[in-house]
């Protein structure tokens, strides 16, 4: 499916005198919020970057629940989404300015707060940016650019706040987490709760992340990948797959808070948004391979949305996780969906 929206004039963006692409606004910002999983208004802390071209539209880009503000490059750090994020790129910093926040979690809102505060919502995300906007003098969003979590948030965005926002690109997120999806991720948690009750909660986040990639990645990858036979060593045999998975969990736990963790695991399964109330124009990409988030998940949403919306669907080795690996596949597809004035 196909349309063009009327003609789109560019508002002018804060910090005029911003180099392009420079990260020239990196900070945190205190705003006012109802959680839905709590009671009462809430402050809260949002760390935000913004960055990109001076007086261009503004593009909202977030990844998945371990994504974090910097999607492009940023002096020696590496961008979780570099290769679709920066200079002549798809989300061009040249022609674009980026807003990406750090996912509100339970000590986002103090310690005070936390007794009362039951969940973080996908609704609580989207709202945090939407209040964000108006301190960072920004009247309207070009396009949201979200992807798994991310996507569910842009979602939730779109059905709440629809005139802050033109444009909405949802991969790999649906409407809802899928039911088997629930059940794996509850296991994940489970591991990690047992765990720390046991005073190991490493251990926890690093088998956790383990069962993870077995639903992150497609089918094709573990048959290539794993391929090799299994061998003898220290009392038992040992197979291909454990050394990658090892690896995976063991980067996991050096950069991640268990109660992070649980906080936006939960969050992706508390998710759920009627598609009627998305009344902004969107473009979904979903993945052939993805166990997480099925084709039939985003065929209902594109069949219901309550603006026109485009599903593409691309083939993988990668399952979910194509949003990171496939950039080339993926970011022709979010800068046809940015370009002014069409949605494809």
């Amino acid at each position: 499916m196909t349309f063009h929206a009327e003609a789109y004039v560019p508002e002018a963006c804060p910090c005029p005198d911003a180099p392009a692409s420079a990260f020239d606004r990196i900070d945190g910002c205190r705003i006012r919020l109802t959680p839905r999983h709590g009671s009462g208004v809430r402050e809260a802390q949002v760390r935000y970057a913004l960055y990109g071209a001076a007086n261009a539209p503004v593009v909202v880009v977030q990844g998945g629940i371990s994504a974090n503000r910097n999607a492009a490059a940023r002096d020696a750090d590496a961008g979780w989404w570099e290769p679709v994020v920066g200079d002549d790129r798809a989300i061009d910093t040249r022609r674009f300015r980026v807003l990406s926040i750090e996912w509100l979690d339970r000590t986002s809102f103090g310690a005070p707060s936390c007794d009362e505060l039951h969940a973080i919502g996908s609704e609580d995300q989207a709202d945090a940016i939407a209040a964000l906007l108006p301190e960072l003098g920004i009247r309207q969003i070009h396009a949201f650019v979200g992807a798994s979590y991310g996507a569910m948030v842009g979602l939730a965005f779109a059905a709440r706040h629809p005139a802050r926002l033109r444009k909405l690109v949802a991969i790999a997120g649906a409407h809802r987490a899928h039911p088997l999806a629930i059940a794996l991720r509850n296991l994940q948690r489970e591991i990690v709760r047992v765990s720390a009750r046991h005073g190991d909660v490493r251990t926890g986040l690093d088998l956790a992340r383990r069962l993870a990639m077995t639903t992150y990645r497609g089918e094709r990858e573990f048959a290539e990948r794993c391929n090799g036979a299994p061998e003898f060593r220290d009392g038992r045999y040992r197979f291909a797959e454990e050394g990658w998975l090892e690896a995976a969990g063991a980067r996991f736990v050096e950069r991640f808070d268990a109660e992070r963790f649980l906080a936006l695991s939960e969050s992706i399964d508390l998710h759920a948004i009627a598609p009627e109330s998305v009344r902004v124009p969107s473009t979904l990409i979903g993945i052939a391979s993805d166990r997480l988030v099925p084709l039939a998940d985003l065929c209902e949403l594109q069949r219901r949305c309550g603006a026109p919306a485009a599903l593409h669907v691309i083939d993988s080795r990668y399952g979910h996780d194509a949003f990171l690996k496939e950039t080339a596949q993926i970011g022709p597809l979010v800068a046809e969906a940015l370009a002014i004035g069409s949605v494809q």
